[in-house]
């Protein structure tokens, strides 16, 4: 039985093994979803208000929960270079560039330069009311991994 390689097959196999050659071996993803992260407590459910954010640093020397599913948490840093980015009227401003950022929909960006969302981290509710970040999902600005 003959077997044919597509063009998209030959493509992926090639990028596979010239990363691994280039990597002496031992090939390592840039983006590993299936990394650790420690929790790390943020606050309690009793300390957090309607529009008043709680900063925190994670993963860093330090999808939503709650009764609604309605507390959340994103990376303050903005997607395009980087600036910190604020918490005013229920949307994230970078003011270095004007990016804008919802939280509504997962830190999605709808005006500025940037062009990817706000990393979100995911949190976690104890029987305590105690709320823990667990990870990040997308990568933090200007890193290679997140931790």
């Amino acid at each position: 039985m003959t077997r044919t390689l597509s063009r998209r097959r030959f493509v992926q196999l090639t990028a596979a093994a010239s990363a691994l050659f280039a990597a002496g071996g031992k090939a390592q993803l840039w983006y590993a979803p299936s990394l650790t992260y420690p929790a790390v407590k943020v606050a309690n459910v009793a300390q957090v208000r309607t529009g008043q954010p709680i900063t925190f640093n994670y993963p860093d020397a330090s999808a939503g929960v709650g009764k609604d599913r309605d507390i959340v948490a994103f990376s303050a840093l903005c997607t395009h270079m980087g600036c910190p980015v604020q918490y005013e009227k229920g949307r994230f401003i970078c003011r270095c560039h004007y990016s804008m950022f919802d939280p509504a929909k997962a830190g999605q960006t709808y005006q500025g330069l940037a062009s990817s969302w706000l990393p979100q981290i995911p949190l976690r509710v104890d029987g305590k009311g105690d709320i823990y970040a667990v990870a990040v999902q997308g990568l933090i600005w200007g890193r290679v991994k997140n931790v």
